[in-house]
């Protein structure tokens, strides 16, 4: 137990009253559920007797033009009455005083019931009576079986209601407990929330290695909530100082050749044709590339931050990359260009441009590295996966003959400004950013790269899609 709750002990006697009020209202309410039942039961069974009895001979039955009421057989002995109805009630009378089953009524009620009968008298006939005795005795019985059942539930609603409404009421009141607990707890809270307060200002969120501690146990899980949170930031920082340092030199090399030929322009180039030309030219290309290179950055930054969504469609991946093949054959005329593609169309669903925009990078890319007339393969096809309810994944490979890629600089490939060469220049290496915005759409379709390269035989990358 925290040194917090040690201060309070729960005090239950509010919930222990409370519990009782509520039990001893279940009771008065089960009471009178259980007295009215007992009144719909005797007067249903009234009346259907009634009506059966009524009804035996034929006779219409006229709920309120006929005239009813109770007699006794002493009564009708009294009488005299020597009709053939009054004969058998006397007979089923004394058939019913010797049923052995009867001795388990109180002596007096049963010389009540027993004796009863019924009379009723239609507003156009004689006086007709019925032995009521043997269907009140068995009213009687059932009355007293369903009584028992209710007085041995409501005797257990009476023991052990209590206790089972305490346990419902147990949760409000812990937490009475618990707001208890903290508003006598003031002091000691700002205590240990002034020590957090000092042990995070102390704390650099770029230094390396520094983490929020404090030595008290009781913030021990905002401590390691805090310290995750750090470590997030410093890798966000970290990357996000690394992101700007790269984009910096990338951006500085054109800028710095822009203004060297802008300088050569103004002191030589407004009469020599030559400087003029090679100028022109020269500020065309630079241009040209800081535009693909502020594109490719806006790009990145709009995906890192979701702005980037994906336009999935229904598409035949053979007729994309028969489409890629086309446009490269046309436009690369240094190099062979081949495709094969599956043998059976394949149907997938993506972002068709974005799809084909990473083909393309990933043809530029082998274009750059592999020697003039050199062949660089597309390929489409499908991969059985290991189990046997996954449907087959499709995939297109771009396959070359350049000089290949090291070991060591495949796990690095796709991060970005990344060059295989640090001292290739732009004309050979690009900007490092095609193969991170290559990764970056494959990522958001949930696919994955298989890189296979070897050093001045080739490389061939597989771009996995699958379908889920």
């Amino acid at each position: 137990m925290s040194r917090q709750e040690t201060m309070i002990k729960p005090d239950n006697r509010r919930s222990k009253s409370l519990s009782r009020k509520i039990n001893r209202h279940n009771l008065s309410k089960l009471f009178g559920t259980f007295l009215l039942i007992d009144l719909v039961m005797i007067t249903l069974f009234a009346g259907m007797w009634c009506y059966g009895v009524e009804t035996e001979n034929g006779t219409a039955f006229h709920m309120i033009r006929t005239q009813r009421t109770l007699s006794t057989v002493h009564d009708l002995k009294q009488q005299n009455l020597q009709s053939e109805n009054t004969r058998t009630i006397i007979q089923e009378y004394e058939s019913i005083e010797q049923d052995q089953w009867q001795l388990s009524q109180p002596p007096s009620l049963r010389k009540t019931l027993t004796e009863a009968v019924y009379c009723y008298r239609a507003p156009t006939h004689t006086t007709q009576y019925a032995y009521a005795g043997r269907a009140l005795l068995q009213l009687s019985s059932c009355l007293t079986v369903l009584t028992g059942l209710e007085l041995l539930i409501l005797l257990c609603n009476l023991l052990w209601g209590t206790h089972k409404i305490r346990r419902h009421l147990a949760p409000l009141d812990e937490l009475a407990f618990k707001a208890k607990m903290l508003g006598s707890t003031t002091e000691f809270d700002q205590a240990a929330f002034n020590e957090l307060e000092q042990a995070i200002n102390a704390i650099s969120p770029t230094g390396e290695g520094a983490r929020l501690h404090t030595g008290n146990t009781e913030m021990e899980q905002l401590e390691r909530a805090i310290n995750h949170l750090l470590e997030r930031m410093r890798d966000s920082y970290q990357q996000q100082s690394r992101f700007v340092s790269d984009a910096s030199h990338e951006l500085r090399t054109p800028i710095s050749v822009l203004q060297g030929y802008v300088n050569m322009l103004d002191r030589w180039g407004k009469k020599d044709e030559t400087i003029l030309e090679e100028s022109i030219e020269a500020i065309k290309s630079e241009t040209e590339h800081m535009k693909t290179l502020v594109e490719q950055l806006l790009f990145l930054a709009r995906g890192d931050s979701g702005r980037t969504k994906l336009s999935r469609e229904t598409f035949s991946l053979n007729q994309m990359m028969q489409e890629v093949y086309e446009e490269s054959a046309m436009i690369d005329e240094k190099h062979k260009y081949s495709f094969q593609p599956a043998t059976e169309d394949i149907t997938i669903t993506g972002d068709l441009s974005m799809l084909k925009q990473t083909a393309r990078i990933l043809i530029d890319n082998a274009a750059r590295y592999t020697a003039e007339d050199a062949m660089i393969t597309l390929k489409t096809g499908q991969k059985p996966e290991p189990s046997a309810n996954a449907e087959p994944c499709p995939y297109f490979l771009i396959q070359d003959e350049g000089i290949g890629i090291a070991g060591k600089d495949i796990t690095h490939m796709f991060e970005r400004f990344y060059r295989s060469d640090p001292a290739r220049t732009k004309e050979s290496g690009g900007s490092g950013l095609g193969l991170s915005i290559a990764k970056w759409i494959i990522d958001r379709h949930g696919g994955y790269f298989d890189v296979l390269s070897r050093q001045e035989i080739g490389t061939r990358i597989t771009v996995f899609l699958p379908q889920r």
